[in-house]
């Protein structure tokens, strides 16, 4: 894939990430699965679903994560305080669901975390993608999920909430901050940047997978 964007080498990587991508976030933001899981109208057995694939997502993350946590480019951003696996696997065992949910595009996204191995900048367009958005919208989730469910305080929302993160927004600031200082030259941020609208991408078509599922999902 390539950039259709034109990108200078003084454009922070933060901002180029942000800006280059806002296409494919879009896109991928406007799920129907999630619109009716916030507004409650999908069983617990489809949230347990969705978690389930989330659950491969993050084993593979995390995974390369830890390989990676050495590499020259990955390993100033790889930080266990943002780890999910662990609260993935609490929230499956509260709402009931199959860790190893059946799920082609899930399939596809694991894949292409595998193969960032070859390179850590393609592995920090994917952290950067999944992990920053964690911690700007998952909040609001985590709230929905806690009144449309009726769930008791803290009950089945691990998943959105950082304990070893308790102040986001400085955490974001450093996090962007440590993006920009990433040694990397003009095509590797370029790849960088198509990386991760390859990861919007991967994330649209989880979402539109799960939209297909409503029926059965309904709540």
């Amino acid at each position: 894939m390539t950039s259709t964007a034109a990108p200078t080498a003084d454009v922070p990587l933060s901002t180029l990430l942000r800006t280059g991508s806002q296409q494919e976030h879009r896109d991928a933001e406007g799920s129907a699965f999630m619109a009716e899981l916030t507004a409650g109208r999908v069983s617990r057995e489809g949230y347990a679903h969705y978690l389930g694939c989330l659950r491969r997502v993050y084993a593979a993350l995390e995974s390369v994560g830890r390989d990676l946590r050495d590499d020259p480019v990955a390993g100033p951003v790889v930080d266990p305080a943002l780890e999910r696996l662990a609260a993935i696997e609490a929230d499956l065992a509260a709402w009931g669901g199959d860790p190893r949910a059946a799920s082609a595009a899930t399939d596809a996204y694991v894949a292409r975390i595998e193969a960032t191995r070859a390179w850590g900048g393609l592995y920090v367009a994917h952290h950067y993608t999944r992990y920053l958005g964690d911690l700007s919208g998952g909040q609001v989730i985590g709230r929905a999920l806690t009144r449309e469910y009726d769930l008791a305080p803290g009950e089945g929302i691990a998943f959105y909430r950082f304990e070893a993160v308790p102040k986001p927004k400085p955490y974001k600031d450093a996090y962007r901050a440590a993006l920009d200082a990433l040694p990397l030259d003009t095509t590797q941020r370029d790849r960088v940047l198509d990386e991760v609208r390859v990861v919007f991408g991967l994330n649209g078509a989880l979402f539109a997978e799960l939209s297909e599922l409503l029926p059965q999902y309904r709540r």
